[in-house]
């Protein structure tokens, strides 16, 4: 195969992105490059794209896997410099989004071809991009190379449609997948199952925490027993994942809100 990809690290290293967010530049001179997210509008790392799309034969379109702001901050400067689009799942998750990209949708990049998977769950909008050829995935924030992601309530995003995109990626040939955030995962079989049993061991854990409390219990204490050996600067986050797991569970008819139901943060909940 002539075509390859080129991970570019974009300078927005936090508590949240890890070392930051991992650009991606692939394509040949017969079909133009693609770049997926990116990241930051920085006058280096722009360049430093720009550099290996013209290896390429040039950017010929952007693409973004999600709305979250440390997936496409540098987008709209691609686009004023060199006129090409961007394309994300819906407008209503990139608002400045060019086109649309369906699920399935297909881009040719040198004798490959690079096709988009929807994968809600950690954003509605979540996209994944799989290099069918190479057997790659470039996954956004499906998952991270370490630890792993924040999975927030509805509408924004949905633990259950989450699982369901785990299980959908499990049954892709697929032998590397690129993280936006971390290193290449060399086991993704592996990674996946992880990822899955993980979130059910959460749940497990949070239908024991309620079976122990029939009188019931808030979010913001089943965060401080749950997560007590997680760093606090996480608990917000962790309160995000308790109230995901929830809805999931609430939506399957095996817990109920009682007290405050007009406030998801407040009063208690118990097991049904």
């Amino acid at each position: 195969m002539t075509n390859s990809y080129r991970i570019i690290l974009a300078p927005n290293s936090s508590l949240l992105t890890g070392t930051g967010t991992n650009t991606i530049v692939l394509g040949s001179p017969s079909t133009g490059a693609i770049v997926i997210d990116p990241a930051e509008d920085q006058p280096e790392y722009l360049a430093t794209i720009i550099q290996e799309g013209q290896v390429s034969g040039g950017i010929r379109r952007i693409l973004i896997t999600h709305g979250h702001p440390d997936h496409l901050g540098g987008a709209m400067s691609l686009r004023t410099q060199f006129g090409i689009p961007i394309l994300a799942f819906s407008r209503q998750g990139v608002p400045f989004a060019d086109e649309d990209i369906a699920d399935g949708t297909t881009f040719l990049v040198g004798d490959d071809s690079l096709r988009a998977i929807y994968t809600p769950g950690h954003r509605f909008d979540h996209l994944c991009f799989l290099l069918e050829k190479q057997h790659t995935l470039f996954a956004g924030d499906l998952l991270a190379s370490n630890g792993t992601v924040v999975i927030p309530p509805p509408p924004e995003g949905d633990l259950l449609d989450y699982m369901n995109s785990l299980k959908r990626v499990q049954s892709l040939a697929i032998d590397e997948i690129v993280p936006a955030h971390g290193q290449i995962i060399t086991n993704p079989q592996e990674k996946l199952a992880d990822y899955i049993q993980h979130r059910q061991m959460r749940e497990q854990q949070l239908l024991n925490l309620l079976h122990s409390t029939p009188q019931g219990i808030d979010i913001h204490t089943m965060v401080q027993v749950i997560y007590a050996t997680t760093d606090t600067r996480l608990h917000d986050l962790a309160k995000l994942s308790i109230t995901a797991h929830l809805h999931k569970l609430e939506r399957e008819g095996r817990v109920k809100q009682i007290n405050s139901e007009q406030d998801r943060q407040l009063g208690y909940w118990v097991l049904i």
